[in-house]
């Protein structure tokens, strides 16, 4: 698909290729402890208590946010780019929850809930989930203003102006949703509190594919595609005549109708 550094690499003797990769080894470790730092701070971060009533609509009816901790007390929200009357989810998104299922009841073990959110009606979350084969919690926040309080949903305002608050700037973004995953922490007494969201490039982590692919030659042989996960699609759509163009952006999925586009529109 792409050229890859596979093409200048160099075949050593078996015991140069050990101290090639002891080397790298120290840096991998270095890395871990890296990572691991940055984990313990991420958990030092201030909170911030949520004080707004959202309602969100689920597969039972209503639920508020404390009920969508179940009877845990961590809650991960990951939202997915799913707007009224698109057709269907956001392929990168969808690439995301692909991992979701699999994880869900071992972070349960560990006292965290893990809940699907967007602003598009139920009905249509519920027909893209079944085609999608996806068991995980997924609610709609077509009636709040949850998307928008969390960086996650255009405003018509910000529609006009070309620019949007997103991951904690002012920047242009190619879609009316955006992706993001943020935690909540509810207490004995009912409080809920906000403890960390992140936006872009912050979600790798979620994304298991990924990692598989980094330890490969060729890696995630996204060099020279002008949108990075252009190459990604919904898992229903990898074909024969599967082809990548490397000159494409993102686009946003395709409206069912034009007829009732600002459905759900931000209230306040």
């Amino acid at each position: 698909m792409m050229k890859s550094g596979t093409e200048q690499t160099r075949v050593v003797s078996p015991a140069e290729w050990v101290a090639a990769r002891k080397e790298l080894l120290k840096k991998e470790k270095e890395f871990s402890r890296l990572r691991d730092e940055l984990s313990r701070q991420r958990r030092e971060l201030p909170w911030e208590k949520v004080t707004k009533a959202y309602v969100f609509e689920g597969p039972k009816g209503k639920e508020t946010l404390a009920d969508l901790f179940g009877d845990r007390s961590q809650l991960i929200v990951y939202h997915f780019m799913m707007g009224p009357e698109w057709k269907e989810g956001c392929p990168s998104c969808s690439f995301i929850s692909d991992h979701i299922d699999g994880s869900v009841v071992h972070l349960a073990a560990r006292d965290v809930r893990l809940v699907v959110v967007s602003r598009a009606p139920l009905k249509q979350i519920e027909a893209f989930k079944r085609r999608m084969g996806w068991k995980f919690q997924w609610v709609s926040s077509n009636e709040t203003d949850f998307n928008y309080d969390y960086q996650v949903s255009m405003t018509k305002e910000e529609l006009a102006k070309g620019e949007v608050y997103y991951n904690y700037a002012m920047q242009q973004f190619p879609s009316d949703e955006r992706p993001g995953t943020s935690v909540f922490y509810k207490d004995a007494a009912g409080n809920i509190f906000h403890t960390y969201s992140s936006y872009s490039r912050g979600l790798d982590i979620l994304i298991g594919a990924y990692n598989w692919l980094d330890l490969t030659p060729k890696g995630r042989d996204e060099e020279g595609l002008k949108h990075g996960m252009a190459w990604v699609r919904h898992h229903d759509k990898y074909d024969a005549g599967y082809q990548v163009d490397a000159t494409a952006e993102y686009v946003q999925p395709a409206k069912t109708t034009d007829a009732g586009c600002c459905s759900g529109e931000h209230k306040s």
